[in-house]
């Protein structure tokens, strides 16, 4: 099944790729954006041509999302921050405006009124807007384009063998789980995303454990029946949930439904 943010790359007719921004109720329709356009200009396609594309290997789901920015943010520089709260506060009314504004006429009459209420130009809107799109409608896709270059604000690359931070308290024979690098931490993200685009009510351990369902798991055959089994690897070589909800908290970067329905559960006096 197709969900919100799900990347589509295609081989054919043309190699590009395609974020899936927003699907119809009914699932009719979906409004698609190609990560690599130099425009903000978006796609109306019927949902059953890409489900078509896919079944036919057209395109194929990516598991992990490449243009998520992914970022420690308490070594990002103060005007990076600044940055991004600046431009988080024009997209933020925006693209709250669904599905509106993925309809270029209505799209260009809520531009023309946000340089108005925000003393800032058309192109700079729009370039916003490309961003939010391309890098995974969070937040932190809106950090200057330099933000990971140099060496703040990255986070140390592991070493082969090495596992990161600090050890687990409880060994109890499930391994000390995996080095939760820059593409398991965007594996992360994109499990977030899709869990909270099929879920009215947000988990993180339902996240977690679709997450490990999705993306590490395979499958074997069972010999006797002839069926297709899901079959999770070593727990080893899986990312733990402490992991999980540590990388959630640490890079503070989750979409905008889940950080709604976060605050929503704050203000009731419920866990996030």
């Amino acid at each position: 099944m197709l969900l919100r943010n799900d990347l589509l790359q295609y081989t054919h007719p043309a190699p590009r790729t395609l974020r899936v921004l927003w699907i119809a109720p009914e699932q009719s329709h979906a409004y698609v954006f190609d990560v690599a356009a130099r425009s903000a200009d978006v796609e109306l396609v019927a949902l059953p041509l890409l489900q078509a594309d896919l079944r036919a290997g057209r395109a194929r789901v990516l598991a992990a999302d490449p243009y998520l920015m992914v970022v420690s943010q308490e070594l990002l520089p103060p005007k990076h921050l600044q940055l991004r709260e600046r431009a988080w506060r024009i997209v933020e009314a925006l693209v709250a405006q669904e599905p509106g504004i993925y309809e270029a006429r209505l799209r260009g009459q809520l531009v023309a009124q946000a340089t108005v209420d925000h003393g800032v130009s058309h192109p700079t809107i729009y370039r916003y807007l490309r961003r939010y799109w391309q890098r995974g409608q969070t937040p932190n896709a809106l950090l200057p384009d330099y933000c990971n270059s140099g060496g703040r604000g990255k986070v140390r690359q592991s070493s082969a063998g090495v596992k990161r931070g600090r050890p687990r308290k409880n060994d109890a024979g499930d391994g000390p789980g995996m080095n939760a690098d820059e593409e398991i931490r965007r594996t992360f993200r994109v499990a977030i995303a899709r869990y909270a685009a099929g879920h009215a009510k947000f988990s993180r351990l339902g996240a977690y454990q679709q997450m490990l369902a999705d993306f590490f798991s395979g499958c074997r055959v069972d010999a006797d029946s002839g069926r297709v089994l899901a079959a999770q690897d070593a727990p080893a070589v899986l990312p733990t949930f402490g992991q999980f909800n540590y990388w959630l908290d640490h890079d503070d970067d989750r979409p905008p439904e889940v950080a709604r329905r976060s605050a929503a559960a704050t203000a009731r006096g419920l866990p996030p």
